[in-house]
């Protein structure tokens, strides 16, 4: 079991050695540490696993870091040109508000990111289903 620390200032916990929940997307969510103004979180999909394409109603900002494996991430917001990023550990990414989104894992090993959100994520009702260009294969 995942240790978290806390006192009146600071906060620490290890990355849970199993998931917590599944996310709308359909990856694996490890959940680490919340504060009033974000939260963050550990996102993992399989070797082939895509996952569903959404898009948030509130959350206003995203911050990917790629830890493990290769995989691509689409990225749509309404007037502008789609665009599609190649992931590999060192990636970092946004997703603002108003983004569809989508990410496939296209190696052999788990693809894993840490990811913030502004404000901290506010559970169930977040998501949108959108069309993406690849066909999912994971539930969330």
């Amino acid at each position: 079991m995942a240790q978290t620390q806390q006192n009146a200032l600071f906060s620490e916990k290890l990355l849970p050695t199993r998931h917590d929940d599944v996310a709308p997307d359909g990856s694996q969510v490890r959940l680490l540490l919340r504060l009033a103004a974000g939260s963050m979180a550990h996102f993992e999909l399989g070797a082939g696993e895509v996952t569903r394409p959404l898009r948030h109603r509130t959350v206003s900002e995203m911050i990917w870091y790629v830890v493990q494996g290769l995989g691509q991430m689409w990225r749509y917001q309404d007037g502008a040109e789609a665009r599609e990023s190649e992931l590999r550990p060192g990636t970092a990414l946004t997703i603002p508000v108003g983004t569809s989104f989508q990410f496939r894992n296209t190696g052999r090993e788990p693809l894993a990111a840490v990811g913030v959100t502004m404000p901290p994520w506010p559970g169930e009702d977040e998501w949108i289903d959108v069309d993406g260009p690849w066909t999912p294969n994971v539930h969330s």
